[in-house]
């Protein structure tokens, strides 16, 4: 069997994971293969090692088992056909029943083909077939303005947002508002200080348990301009409500100025206030309660203690219980506290049940200091998506929970002294301003986010190849040099000649066309640091063979006399160079084109 090579927009591993299918097929359609069995696990993708070859599939493996048969025996029937392909040079069994294939140029230079033609689509995917995904993301506390504590899970749910609509999903950028715990009573009352402070009084040191950053000072002569001196001697309860709503107010809008400076725009800030205002509280425990997921119970004692060690600070109270324990958690969760006020866990139960009528998919990025909450909301979750509008029993919506780890601030190795604006942290202000926004976005995804990372000012500024930021917007800005000069030696880019290409371009091509793979699989890990590493590694690829070049003329991208190769070379530079941008894109970051 023989078939001609034609040039489409499938990828190139989209390409050969057809052959394998109709490859099994035809081998059902023959009797060789039983029919029926599930392919859904069959994979085509690059070996782990290149030395085995292009392209390895795991069919023979996955099938011989429900299929009664052999895997070597299999892989020899599959084999047989695939080697038959025009475009498969060799195709070989290795090990237990392993396929591996190699592959003719011409299917990879016109997989570089199609990244011209799809240029800055290149990589876009259907794989999310528009379902949407709510992305829930930094939710700072009303309080302050950002600080670096909350930049790395404000850059991985943005990257992901970014991600996962590349792959083909609809997606939310949700922004949780806690405005309606004790925190914000704090603000108030660190406002109403800093209030009388306007009014000409000598507050002296900020007493403990207020918030002592100056960022209040603006809002507070504000209030003092506006209310005088109404309120200085007022009972709280008089002024309470409004320094909350006029604090927490000028705080969203301190926080959405610092989310500017790393490039991020939320679609929907939701207020828990307004949750609670609004009943929704209540219509979640009542949804539970007619469905048995909520009881009037007895709080179990904090496990592992006497009740010596327990003393008076804790007493049998019955309270509202969320049946947890049916769905993987530890205990059943109370939903409202002793005095009738909501549980956080309760507000944040009913907060997901409302955004759970809107989206496919949710996913929360949260800081691992609420790793132990982890377990309850997607137990609430669960509970709540079990059923449809009819009461009908269904799959529960799909929900995840990425943490993300702190970062140490670091100066050439020593850690970073806390902001005087701030009064107890670095703000994120400050350190885009800096270092500049694209740096910052960067290096936050050059670790998984559940790993601890350190960010040294002096290292994400470095201009040398163990700085990861520069190391990959050198490789975009090398490229985009060359393409200058050559456009004043009056030599263009073309893909006329791409049969001169050797084999460190052909490389070089291999590594580049595994980008549509790496977006699908790093969206559906809710991943976004596997771009960040990709892209380190095609940086790292094509320094490499740039190098090539200070040695042997011949193997530069402008090779003196020789316009058609230069053109070849030139072109697969600027397909690299497009992939690049292509995936900075995604993390936010510019790909500059001059350092």
């Amino acid at each position: 069997m023989t078939e001609t090579f034609e040039f489409h927009s499938p990828t190139i591993h989209a390409v050969f994971a057809v052959k394998v299918d109709k490859v099994l097929s035809a081998l059902e359609a023959e009797g060789a293969l039983p029919a029926g069995i599930s392919r859904a696990n069959v994979t085509v993708e690059p070996p782990r090692d290149p030395s085995h070859g292009d392209l390895s599939t795991n069919a023979a493996m996955v099938l011989a088992k429900p299929a009664g048969m052999n895997p070597r025996a299999l892989a020899e029937k599959i084999v047989e056909k695939l080697a038959a392909n025009i475009l498969v040079t060799s195709a070989e069994i290795a090990g237990p029943g392993f396929i591996n294939l190699r592959i003719e140029k011409l299917a990879w230079f016109a997989e570089l083909r199609l990244m011209a033609m799809l240029d800055a689509d290149y990589g876009k995917s259907g794989m999310g077939a528009g379902k949407t995904v709510n992305v829930e993301y930094v939710s700072a506390n009303p309080t302050g303005p950002m600080h670096m504590g909350h930049c790395r899970g404000a850059v991985v749910g943005d990257a992901l947002a970014s991600l996962l609509e590349f792959a083909g999903h609809k997606v939310i950028r949700e922004y949780y508002v806690n405005d309606a715990g004790g925190q914000v009573d704090v603000l108030a009352r660190s406002a109403h200080l800093r209030y009388r402070e306007a009014l000409g009084e000598q507050i002296g040191e900020i007493p403990e348990g207020l918030y002592p950053g100056d960022y209040l000072i603006p809002v507070a002569k504000s209030l003092a301009d506006e209310f005088g001196d109404k309120f200085v001697a007022a009972p709280e309860s008089e002024w309470l409500a409004l320094f909350k709503a006029r604090a927490s107010a000028a705080m969203m809008e301190l926080i959405r100025s610092d989310l500017a400076l790393l490039g991020i725009k939320h679609d929907i800030f939701s207020s828990e206030a307004e949750l609670q205002a609004a009943g929704k509280p209540e219509e979640a425990e009542k949804w539970l309660r007619e469905h048995d997921l909520v009881y009037d119970g007895v709080l179990e004692a904090p496990k592992g203690k006497t009740p010596e060690e327990l003393g008076s600070d804790w007493e049998p109270v019955e309270l509202p219980l969320f049946r947890s324990t049916r769905f993987g958690d530890d205990q059943d969760r109370p939903i409202k506290k002793s005095d009738g006020s909501w549980t956080y866990f309760g507000a944040d139960l009913a907060y997901h049940f409302q955004k759970a009528q809107n989206a496919d998919a949710l996913v929360d990025i949260w800081g691992a200091d609420h790793a132990g909450t982890v377990k309850r909301i997607k137990a609430a979750v669960a509970a709540l998506t079990s059923t449809d509008g009819t009461g009908a029993a269904r799959e529960p919506i799909p929900f995840e929970v990425k943490l993300v780890q702190m970062v140490q601030l670091l100066r050439g190795g020593e850690p970073v002294k806390m902001s005087k604006r701030s009064g107890t942290f670095v703000t994120l202000a400050d350190v885009v301003r800096e270092v500049g926004k694209d740096v910052v976005r960067f290096t936050m995804l050059t670790r998984k986010p559940e790993a601890q990372m350190d960010f040294d000012f002096a290292k994400v500024v470095e201009a040398s190849k163990d700085n990861p930021v520069f190391y990959v917007q050198y490789a975009n800005a090398r490229i985009h040099s060359s393409l200058r000069k050559a456009a004043a030696e009056g030599i263009v880019p073309s893909d006329a000649h791409l049969d001169l290409l050797g084999t460190e371009e052909l490389d070089l091509i291999k590594l580049a066309a595994q980008f549509p793979r790496l977006i699908e699989a790093a969206a559906a890990a809710r991943e976004p640091h596997r771009v960040a590493f990709f892209l380190g590694d095609l940086a790292a690829a094509f320094h490499a063979y740039w190098n090539l070049g200070n040695d042997r003329p011949d193997m530069r991208l402008i090779v003196v006399n020789d316009v058609n190769l230069s053109s070849a070379r030139l072109y697969l530079a600027a397909r690299i160079g497009q992939l690049l941008k292509n995936g900075l894109a995604l993390l936010g970051v510019e790909a500059v084109e001059e350092m």
